[in-house]
């Protein structure tokens, strides 16, 4: 690379670039006869959209992960998904951990952002930590998928089902080879199951809790007074996320979606329910059935999202938090402040421009959906936060979208999975601090 392309080549676009960089190489190779059951070529247009899902661990798909992908198919989109979940940069250091080569220090940053870590002092060890940990439980889950998943579809056929919903779960991906099986779609036909629905649903939160949080967790011996404050945060709001959504779901769908079912499958759609949207994309129950309230509740826990650092996508709960925090202490005029720690100035900034920017990106592609397709709005509203949100949860019209409704969800899917507050750095460049320091103005607001 020249040495003036190479001075302009930014940590953050490097980044973005090298996503792009998978994304159109998992679209050419998809496009090949033996990715498809059928042995024919596949439209670009549809490969390059489930590229994009899968490297962006999405969910969103155009044709039957099942039906249409050869086992070919099917392991260049698992692929796809790791490599998504994991960050390709991250990926990039790994391979410089196995060879022995250590990372410089320009190495260290690109990582670092890649993997959301928020120091440069062992980011390698850390990304170890991260592949560990990554291999430990995409195999536990997978274990415990195939109790389940070789006695119904066989060795050969469970064991790869088994590996591949373990994978997609843990990244947040939300591709399955369900099909129609059962009469059902995703995992609807596991819906009761507690053994599938709660092993999908550990896998999901342990990937979307982010890196940073599991080297805490090992670096503080899983002692919750030894955490650092993010980590604190973190799973604070995790927790919240997931107990209070459960609860709402038991009452709204008691007499919709979970109409008909037992006191027990209900407890296990409510709370696969309040996981899944965050941002994982596997459903137990379609999403069409959902009643009014149930929805909007999905849309909000999609655009809420995983932690920063994981595999999940989304406005991140620590975004979220932030902003309840300051919007607490506006009321109260006093600082922001939680568990004894003040919210920095430019953290308040961050989380106001990222919800800004998502904000204004869904309104943007909703009108833009809505008048290139003829979907109702609460469908094209879903399917464009599922889509920025990376989660992969829809009411059922992705594969009736045009060309120029997936090239609008392909490019959310794609700003999404690099963060919105990235992406508008990677194209606008990083600005410094402005020499000329202005007179305050005095503005009403409210």
């Amino acid at each position: 690379m020249p040495a003036k392309l190479r001075r302009r080549m930014t940590p953050v676009k490097l980044v973005v670039l090298s996503f792009l960089a998978v994304i159109l190489l998992g679209s050419v190779v998809l496009t090949l006869p033996w990715c498809s059951n059928e042995g024919v070529l596949t439209p670009f247009v549809d490969c390059l959209f489930t590229s994009t899902s899968a490297a962006c661990v999405t969910g969103l798909a155009v044709v039957d992960t099942a039906g249409h992908w050869s086992v070919t198919g099917q392991a260049v989109i698992l692929v796809l998904i790791q490599v998504g979940g994991l960050g390709a940069m991250t990926i990039i250091t790994g391979f410089f951990s196995v060879v022995r080569k250590r990372a410089s220090l320009s190495d260290s940053r690109l990582i670092m952002q890649a993997a959301g870590s928020d120091s440069y002092a062992g980011v390698v060890k850390m990304v170890r930590r991260l592949f560990l940990g990554t291999v430990i439980f995409e195999a536990a889950g997978a274990v415990l998928l195939a109790i389940r998943f070789v006695p119904l579809f066989g060795w050969g056929r469970g064991i790869w089902f088994s590996v591949f919903h373990s994978v997609s779960a843990f990244c947040n991906a939300g591709f399955d080879l369900m099909g129609d099986y059962n009469g059902g779609a995703s995992l609807s036909a596991f819906s009761g199951d507690a053994l599938v629905v709660l092993t999908v649903s550990a896998l999901i939160i342990l990937g979307g809790l982010g890196f940073i949080v599991w080297d805490d967790l090992l670096n503080s011996k899983f002692r919750l007074k030894k955490l650092k404050f993010h980590s604190k945060i973190v799973l604070i709001m995790t927790g919240l996320l997931i107990a209070v959504p459960f609860a709402l779901f038991l009452i709204f769908e008691n007499a919709a979606a979970f109409a008909g079912t037992g006191a027990g499958k209900k407890v296990l759609l409510s709370l696969f329910q309040a996981v899944t949207p965050r941002t994982a994309g596997f459903a137990t129950v379609p999403m069409s059935e959902l009643s009014d309230a149930g929805a909007l509740l999905t849309m909000v826990l999609m655009l809420v999202g995983g932690s920063p650092g994981s595999t999940a996508g989304g406005l991140k709960t620590t975004t979220v938090a932030v902003v309840l925090i300051c919007t607490a202490a506006s009321v109260k005029k006093s600082p922001p402040t939680a568990l004894r720690r003040r919210i920095d100035d430019d953290t308040v900034r961050q989380a106001t421009a990222i919800v800004v920017i998502y904000l204004t990106a869904v309104i943007v592609a909703t009108c833009a959906l809505c008048a290139v397709e003829s979907a109702p709005l609460r469908d094209a509203l879903f399917e464009v936060i599922s889509a920025i949100a990376t989660v992969g949860l829809s009411t059922g019209i992705t594969p009736t979208l045009g060309v120029a409704a997936k090239l609008i969800l392909t490019a959310l899917m794609f700003a999404g999975r690099i963060g919105g507050l990235t992406m508008a750095i990677a194209l606008t460049g990083e600005q410094g601090a402005s020499p000329v320091k202005f007179p305050s103005g005095k503005l009403l607001v409210g």
